[in-house]
């Protein structure tokens, strides 16, 4: 079986959350990250960017 590629929405919203867990955010506003929309996880990640 063939595998379908990844859009590149989808592959920006995986990069997203593997940076957030290598800054140990396993979870925003009590949700986990796959839950989240691309937007959320964007928002979360640029927060942590610019605190660091």
């Amino acid at each position: 079986m063939e595998q379908i590629p990844e859009s590149k929405f989808e592959d920006k919203r995986s990069n997203v959350i593997e940076e957030l867990v290598a800054q140990n955010v396993f979870k925003i506003n009590g949700r986990q990250l796959y839950e989240l929309s691309l937007y959320e996880l964007m928002k979360e990640y640029t927060q942590k960017s610019l605190s660091s």
